[in-house]
């Protein structure tokens, strides 16, 4: 989506509080983890308290996607996208564990899980971590490997329910700019 100043604005985590209230990512965080969620999200105006915080989180549940989804967010809307995209990173391998997909996101086949059924959870969280990462590359400068992330998306989701079309429409707007 396009925000109001007309830049593209990244949803790979927006739905991530729906996500999180699924049982399959809700099970299993540790209670001292918990807490260190909610506090950085109350300290996120003070960034290296709550970034403290984070990291906090991540050593009582270093693998929990509740954790890792906190510092997407955390690093992302402080403009860190060097720390966004390693954190985008390590989601894309915890969500083709999770799926029992491939550990290269290029390798992943359309049959490899329900990518067609927007309802099952761990496939769509795969698709929104991939088109986060395919963002953060297009935005960094690496348009080759955000492109084909991109693709990859409308490869595994053909009909472009994660949104991977506008992606690709961004990114051609912006190098036909840049040939003008």
């Amino acid at each position: 989506m396009l925000n109001g100043d007309g830049a593209l604005r990244n949803e790979a985590f927006d739905t991530g509080d729906e996500i999180l209230s699924s049982p399959v990512f809700g099970a299993g965080l540790p209670a001292e983890a918990e807490r260190h969620l909610r506090e950085a999200a109350l300290s996120y105006h003070l960034g290296d308290v709550a970034e403290q915080h984070l990291f906090e989180a991540r050593r009582a549940a270093p693998t929990h996607v509740a954790v890792l989804i906190g510092l997407y967010r955390f690093y992302f809307y402080k403009n860190r996208l060097e720390e966004t995209l390693e954190i985008a990173k390590t989601c894309l391998t915890r969500a083709a564990i999770d799926n029992s997909l491939p550990l290269d996101w290029r390798e992943v086949r359309k049959g490899d899980a329900d990518f067609a059924n927007y309802e099952a959870v761990l496939p769509r969280f795969f698709m929104f971590v991939l088109k986060g990462y395919a963002y953060l590359q297009m935005r960094m400068g690496e348009h080759e490997e955000g492109r084909e992330a991109a693709q990859k998306l409308l490869e595994l989701d053909p009909t472009d329910k994660v949104g991977a079309t506008l992606l690709l429409t961004v990114l051609a707007q912006r190098e036909a700019e840049d040939v003008d």
